[in-house]
């Protein structure tokens, strides 16, 4: 009877030793590092992955001929479809081993794309089990696959190239995440980081690069335009997102200018309704060091620090008042979260006009508060030229 308990537990155990039956090996994988989605003809869109060479890597190789025996570590393979789903089916055809989103950090769409509406491709990125919540989204100006292509300087394949970029601050950080956040939120409005790939002639040979120009911006799923450069930062100061930055002034009368970088921030808005105008006040605290003296302004002396504090909060304030300028009369989209916080503090007056919001944003009263510091002057007091001067 002991013998026949034992048998029983014996084999009731093995149900748990599952094994690795459904285990995939790394060199099963066709590992993909960005992915570009491009409008076609006839409605249909092409996929554009870029993917890693294991090998390539191994033997030291880089794409564009990086180091070691010149092989690119990545190759970019593409298919049309009627939608992604399709696009990827027949890709995978065509790959011998099974495509894994894993590593892919990276999504470009086109602006052909964009403008048409990402919605069904999103749709599918978040319903998809690999495809990472935290990648990096933009909007390509032109077309997206030329930045899967390209060949790099300083990193092994682009993909790495334009993550490095996204995570130095030069424009919005939009990851898939947060940009289906922003397409669900109460204003239905997203912001994309808009990049370019650009051609520079060397002496050997012309090289190619990616940089951020500005941010594209989204009114549901459609890109209906976008912000340069200067305004970029606008939108960056108001969503409380500054890192790598610096400000050039000019204080008023003074020949030269002083650059700053920003080194602590705080963004608070406020909405108001006052008989039916809505209104929002935006009030900004921030702290500069100075980075560069060209004026012979004496830092330590505090007239002349109030006179580059003043020149520094004017330079934030103009910014931001151009940025929001062209999101209400130009664009007419809400990408900064306007509608949000009216819907907490006025839930009642919210639901009354939640339908007609496009109305009511280029109508809200924006009231600017800047209070600027410059509490870092650098190891010297005074600018070289101030001493030249003597």
């Amino acid at each position: 009877m002991r013998g026949i308990i034992y048998l029983a537990l014996f084999g009731g155990s093995l149900l748990f030793l599952s094994g690795c039956w459904d285990r995939v090996e790394v060199n099963d994988l066709a590992i993909i590092t960005a992915a570009a989605i491009d409008k076609k003809e006839d409605d249909r869109i092409e996929l554009s992955l870029q993917v890693f060479i294991p090998k390539a890597m191994s033997s030291g190789g880089g794409q564009g001929g990086g180091g070691g025996s010149g092989e690119p570590v990545t190759f970019v393979t593409s298919y049309e479809g009627k939608n992604l789903a399709e696009a990827l089916s027949k890709l995978q055809t065509e790959l011998p081993r099974k495509v894994f989103w894993g590593h892919c950090h990276i999504f470009i769409f086109g602006e052909e794309v964009a403008r048409e509406g990402i919605q069904d491709h999103l749709d599918f990125l978040l319903r998809h089990p690999q495809p990472r919540e935290r990648a990096f989204v933009f909007v390509s100006d032109g077309k997206a696959r030329p930045l899967t292509e390209m060949q790099t300087q300083l990193e092994n394949f682009s993909a790495e190239t334009i993550r490095r970029q996204a995570n130095l601050g030069v424009g919005l950080k939009t990851t898939m995440q947060k940009l289906d956040g922003m397409l669900a939120s109460e204003a239905q409005a997203a912001a994309l980081p808009y990049i370019k790939l650009s051609t520079e002639k060397g002496t050997q040979s012309d090289y190619q690069y990616p940089h951020i120009i500005g941010t594209a911006v989204f009114k549901k799923d459609k890109m209906v335009g976008t912000l340069s450069l200067a305004k970029t930062r606008g939108v960056i100061w108001l969503k409380n997102e500054i890192e790598e930055y610096t400000v050039t002034l000019k204080p008023k009368n003074i020949n030269g200018d002083i650059s700053l970088n920003p080194v602590s921030t705080q963004v608070t808005m406020t909405p108001h309704i006052y008989n039916d105008e809505w209104e929002m006040d935006v009030n900004i605290r921030t702290e500069g060091a100075v980075v560069q003296n060209r004026t012979t302004i004496d830092l330590t002396n505090p007239s002349s620090i109030q006179l580059a504090e003043k020149a520094f909060q004017e330079d934030i304030k103009n910014r931001i008042k151009s940025t929001i300028h062209e999101l209400q009369q130009d664009l007419d989209t809400d990408i900064l979260d306007f509608a949000k916080e009216f819907h907490h503090k006025y839930p009642k007056h919210w639901r009354s006009v939640k339908n007609r919001w496009d109305e009511i944003f280029p109508q809200v009263k924006v009231n600017i508060n800047v209070k600027g510091n410059i509490r870092r002057q650098g190891n010297i007091n005074e600018s070289v030229k101030s001493r030249e001067e003597r």
